[in-house]
């Protein structure tokens, strides 16, 4: 585990951004889940067979864990990616609320710059 109060200020803004942006939907969810069903396409929610309340609330543990991940964690390229590909496919499959989503694609850049600062370097 990483103290993130180590972290130079500029990675320390990024890591706290993508982690509150992942942290607030999974834990809103838990108040009013029906507020954050409608984000998922039709075609994961017949994949859950009716247990969209279920699907809705591991999604939200997994985007807690990134999210911690993110925040104390170190070799943080994964999580990093993770983030941004849901988001771009968030903002994909709802493109009607694009108006809203808009700024996914700003934290999801975010999150890429995160996982660009913690590539995997090549041993050349």
């Amino acid at each position: 585990m990483q103290n993130p109060l180590h972290l130079p200020a500029a990675e320390l803004m990024l890591r706290i951004g993508l982690a509150l942006s992942f942290i607030y939907p999974a834990l809103s969810a838990l108040v009013d889940p029906y507020a954050w069903i409608g984000y998922f396409p039709s075609a994961v929610l017949t994949l859950a067979s009716g247990n969209d309340l279920l699907f809705l609330h591991v999604w939200g543990t997994c985007q807690v864990l990134l999210a911690l991940w993110v925040l104390f964690g170190t070799r943080i390229f994964v999580p990093s990616i993770v983030m941004a590909i849901a988001l771009v496919l968030i903002v994909i499959a709802n493109p009607a609320q694009f108006p809203i989503l808009f700024r996914d694609l700003s934290i999801a850049l975010a999150a890429g710059a995160l996982a660009w600062m913690h590539r995997p370097h090549g041993n050349t």
